[in-house]
């Protein structure tokens, strides 16, 4: 599938059964909310999708019922965020078997590789597949900074040709415009700086709280792309306590919670992560129902 790295591209939830199983159904009702707030790509197995506690066999069922129920009318990415580059390969051939349309691809997990490998790392896997693939530069939480001089070595790899700029620094999208044009397409992996990113130049926006407000994501995006600054700020600062809520340690438990009362999603998250309880869970769920019912006429 020939596609452009541009646009909003959920990086989805993972919906579980109270009995820890794939919670299809609901997988498949997201899915479909996203697809007629017109995303632009879905993006399977990331952080958000609790991927380290996915079974291999997990990965497939999401792909393939995603393939299936999108029919080409948007990419699938399926993230690798492995701990050796052999598991990584692996992970890579699945992709092509399973449908996938392209991958995002994190430096090695646990491991803190320095730049030789880092960048070994990504070439090894970009040379065993025909998959365009975007980098996934989120140095904040994973530790790995993929620098402007890495990405200067990456340009060998011709279908290295996005990357996920996660360092939550806006200033780095003018950075890499200043060194490599338009050579990687730039999408912002930060909900609370995506406004910003994008008025400085990003191409896209792989969001968190599109999973519980997918039209709101996609008009913000859509209305920077035209110019249309003023009317995409006040949808944009509407947003904000909610965006707020990916860029915290829980954000896969604020994030599920917030698409339960969108009614997109489920609350269930995989151990060692707990269901929120308590003082906290009151303090999201007032961020939450705030906002739905403050939710802005599109």
């Amino acid at each position: 599938m020939n596609f452009e790295w541009k646009g909003v591209f959920p990086a989805l939830t993972t919906p579980f059964t109270k009995n820890d199983e794939l919670d299809l159904p609901m997988f498949e009702k997201n899915l479909q909310a996203q697809l007629d707030a017109g995303v632009h790509g879905i993006v399977l197995g990331g952080t958000l999708g609790e991927a380290s506690t996915l079974t291999t066999e997990e990965k497939e069922t999401l792909v393939r019922v995603a393939v299936k129920k999108i029919n080409g009318r948007v990419p699938v990415i399926l993230n690798i965020a492995e701990s050796s580059t052999r598991d990584a390969l692996y992970q890579t051939a699945n992709a092509n078997n399973w449908g996938a349309d392209g991958l995002m691809l994190l430096p090695p997990m646990r491991y803190k590789s320095d730049h030789k490998e880092t960048v070994t790392y990504f070439k090894t896997i970009a040379n065993a597949t025909d998959l365009p693939i975007m980098i996934y530069n989120n140095p904040v939480d994973y530790k790995i900074e993929v620098t402007l001089d890495m990405f200067d070595e990456l340009q060998a790899c011709k279908n290295i040709t996005s990357l996920k700029e996660s360092t939550r620094d806006v200033t780095n999208v003018s950075r890499l415009r200043n060194r490599f044009g338009d050579r990687f397409k730039i999408l912002c992996g930060v909900d609370t700086i995506a406004m910003e990113e994008l008025l400085l130049g990003a191409d896209g926006w792989v969001a968190g709280l599109v999973c519980a407000f997918p039209k709101e994501t996609v008009r913000i995006y859509d209305l920077v792309k035209a110019g249309k600054v003023e009317e995409a700020t006040k949808i944009y600062r509407w947003f904000m306590p909610l965006l707020e809520l990916d860029i915290h340690p829980k954000l896969v438990q604020y994030i599920k919670l917030a698409a339960v009362q969108a009614g997109l999603g489920t609350e269930h998250v995989r151990p060692p992560r707990l269901i929120l309880e308590g003082e906290e869970r009151q303090n999201v769920l007032e961020i939450i129902n705030k906002g739905i019912a403050a939710r802005p006429e599109l």
